[in-house]
């Protein structure tokens, strides 16, 4: 976007372009004083000189073993709890960052805004209603083409349980009506088909839900039963700014998807800049990019999460992931060629310095003696274990 400066540098070129014509319409002299009956006015359309807006972003990922890999955020916040911004503002966000599938999860207990005691008014048939953000944002989505899915978080103030998000119910608002009982707010979501997630287990924050402040994360005696109930079927292990490693050892010992997850509560803008690459996004392997499929991948636990420039995910999605990004080729006995044909963050070693991999660049890689396995430093498959790829050339 243009600065002050440029922009009144080109305001002021508009400006002798304008009078450019009139000098000549006025014959001896370009002073509307000297003629003033032959005065013009003239109408300057000052878009000419505002910034196109970024075209979208493109993400490259291959298809991994015929699946889609769709680029998704499954926690998001509007105006209808405590968002900064209106539900078809977040549609054009996700499309401008290249994302295929979004939900907005607004908060069923904490709605500061709007509802009977908000600082807005809704309509009186309105104002009870859960859907309503989904609701807002349906039809741009619609117009778009990203895919959205009826979500709300379940937002308790103690933990356990924590909040939890709902995606897929049918209704938000039968759950809305057991708010009372957070077990039973589970079971009504679950009960509809819902996917239940786990909400940044790790979030700092006793008087909201969160843990104390330094206290080590754990998975409590109630998360262990929700889990046994079939109420719990994936967690956050990236929120907004924050990263929790022992996630992944939970999710590989409990068979849970894994996600990263933006938590957005601000506009885009404000939050990460202009289509910034950290952002956190969660990969969803589908059959098709359909809303059926995206729902079905999350059950079957076929995802990865990937903020910070790093991705964590399970076997064998994770592997199989890198294998369909990730060209190897043997130059010589002790050197390897690679090439990262995906837009994901690539770093890793063969005994040796750490080499990064940009998208479409070959890069040679020194491979130590003995050395079988390739490293991907920035690929987790479980706490402190990052991810290796047998070698067979």
């Amino acid at each position: 976007m243009s600065n002050r400066r440029d922009f009144l540098k080109q305001s002021a070129l508009l400006g002798a372009a304008t009078l450019s014509p009139a000098a000549g319409l006025w014959g001896k002299s370009a002073n509307p004083a000297a003629n003033p009956k032959k005065v013009n006015t003239y109408t300057v359309n000052m878009k000419i000189v505002q910034a196109t807006p970024p075209p979208a972003r493109q993400i490259t990922v291959p298809d991994v073993e015929g699946f889609k890999v769709l680029k998704g955020d499954f926690h998001i916040h509007t105006l209808f709890s405590d968002g900064h911004v209106m539900p078809k503002d977040r549609v054009w966000e996700a499309v401008n960052n290249g994302l295929d599938v979004i939900s907005i999860t607004d908060h069923i207990e904490h709605r500061p805004f709007i509802g009977k005691n908000g600082q807005w008014k809704l309509a009186e048939t309105q104002a009870d209603d859960f859907n309503i953000w989904y609701d807002a944002a349906r039809s741009e989505a619609e117009r778009k083409e990203l895919l959205l899915i009826r979500g709300a978080e379940i937002t308790k103030r103690t933990m356990p349980p924590g909040h939890f998000n709902v995606l897929f119910a049918t209704d938000n608002n039968p759950i809305v009506a057991v708010t009372d009982d957070w077990k039973k707010m589970l079971q009504v979501a679950a009960d509809q088909g819902a996917f239940l997630l786990w909400n940044h287990p790790g979030w700092e924050a006793p008087q909201s839900g969160g843990i104390e402040k330094g206290a080590p994360l754990s998975f409590t005696d109630a998360h262990e039963e929700i889990c046994r109930k079939g109420l719990m079927h994936g967690i956050e292990i990236f929120n907004d700014h924050e990263y929790y490693p022992v996630v992944s050892d939970w999710c590989n010992e409990r068979n849970l998807a894994i996600f990263a997850n933006s938590d957005i509560h601000n506009s885009e803008l404000a939050t990460y800049g202009i289509q910034n690459p950290l952002r956190p996004i969660t990969l969803v392997i589908a059959k098709e990019r359909t809303l059926e499929s995206v729902k079905e991948a999350l059950f079957a636990k076929r995802t990865v999460g990937w903020a910070a420039d790093m991705l964590w995910g399970r076997d064998p999605w994770l592997p199989a992931l890198f294998k369909s990004s990730v060209d190897i080729k043997a130059v010589t006995q002790g050197t390897l060629e690679l090439t990262n044909k995906s837009s994901l963050p690539v770093s890793v070693t063969l005994g040796g310095a750490a080499v990064n991999l940009p998208q479409n660049t070959k890069r040679q890689v020194y491979r130590a003696e003995g050395i079988k396995t390739l490293t991907v430093l920035n690929w987790m498959i479980a706490m402190n274990k990052p991810l290796e790829i047998p070698l067979t050339v």
